[in-house]
């Protein structure tokens, strides 16, 4: 389970490993990029309408929908697979954002219901799905199961339970946050590894490093179908061209160096297993992201943290993860832009500052 975010000072803050911290790109910095695509004659509606149809055109789907969050477009799009299908129930591995990010939304709103699937320390399998014995709406994949570290199932582990899914009546959607940073790991393009489901959700702040919101794609009576929804939700908000110039900028100078920060996660986690201060997991990492397991509590490492923001301003997590083990906890570390100004001999030296100050 994911503590909560640490009471600290962002003020302080000059460096954090954390690629979605307080210390990203300055408002300033932002508005500049965003003033350079935005010429004289631009329409509000125009930014919102390329981004659309760039995403599009990257996961190969006929059409794609902007939404102000991930949230609201994956509700939307379970809503229509459910209303479709006449079937309520949708499942997803047990750590599905959906559930444990969202108080229970796609309850509460649309009157939902979600069947966890298989071990939550573990990637579901295609035997777990096949023990699903009632009748779907929905399967919802997560690429990468963040909870999980960024683990990420094998290409034809993930094309046989997207398939079994489909046998049996249910809609494939794919919680993409993340996909930009699991593409480097299947070595296909983004329309292929998106080609396997009827929806897909994907992130414009996450990896992309934009402002907010989101874009859900699929064929055009999906789309058609989930605006309605945007709509009866509150989503359909006239001025969304600012995030979309943002997610635009992301697409263009953030994207391309997936690969590269996929290779740096590898070498910050290779770092830290060779020295055994810690523990980075998976090893080696699967996405641009992993998991890093501590030998001390979690309050214990938040107090260290705290006094190393106070000391150094350098932020190394925006939340301790608890531990079955109360002598352990965990955090996450996903590569961005920020991440890239660590080098591993220099993290490996801060967890043992970290520790030393947990002791």
């Amino acid at each position: 389970m994911a503590g909560k975010i640490a009471p600290v000072d962002d003020s302080k803050i000059r460096r954090t490993l954390a690629s979605h911290g307080p210390v990203r790109r300055r408002p300033r910095e932002v508005l500049e990029r965003m003033l350079a695509r935005a010429g004289e004659d631009l329409s509000p509606a125009e930014p919102v309408a390329a981004l659309e149809a760039r995403i599009a055109s990257l996961l190969g789907k006929p059409a794609a929908l902007f939404f102000p969050s991930g949230t609201m477009a994956q509700q939307a799009a379970l809503r229509v697979h459910a209303d479709r299908s006449g079937r309520r129930t949708f499942a997803a591995h047990p750590h599905t954002h959906l559930d444990n990010w969202e108080e229970q939304g796609y309850a509460a709103v649309h009157g939902l219901r979600f069947r966890p699937v298989g071990d939550r320390n573990e990637l579901m399998t295609l035997a777990d799905l096949e023990a699903v014995g009632e009748p779907l709406a929905a399967m919802v994949w997560e690429l990468p199961q963040r909870d999980l570290g960024g683990l990420l199932p094998s290409w034809d582990e993930l094309v046989a339970q997207v398939g079994l899914a489909r046998s049996r009546g249910a809609a494939a959607h794919l919680d993409g946050a993340r996909l930009w940073e699991s593409q480097p790991f299947y070595g296909k393009e983004f329309a292929e590894i998106a080609g396997l489901f009827d929806s897909v959700y994907v992130s414009l702040y996450k990896g992309l490093q934009g402002v907010r919101g989101a874009v859900l794609a699929g064929d055009e009576a999906l789309v058609s179908e989930v605006a309605v929804w945007r709509r009866r939700l509150g989503g359909a908000i006239p001025d969304a061209w600012p995030l979309a110039l943002a997610a635009l900028d992301g697409l263009d100078s953030v994207l391309p160096r997936m690969p590269e920060f996929h290779a740096h996660a590898r070498s910050l986690a290779a770092a830290i297993n060779q020295d055994g201060v810690a523990y980075a997991h998976p090893d080696p990492p699967q996405a641009g992201m992993f998991h890093v397991h501590l030998p001390a509590p979690k309050a214990a490492v938040e107090r260290a943290a705290e006094e190393l923001i106070a000391e150094k301003g350098v932020q190394l997590f925006l939340r301790v993860r608890s531990a079955p083990d109360p002598r352990r906890c965990s955090f996450e570390v996903s590569v961005g832009e920020t991440t890239m100004d660590f080098t591993p001999p220099e993290v490996v030296a801060l967890l043992h500052e970290l520790l030393d100050g947990a002791r």
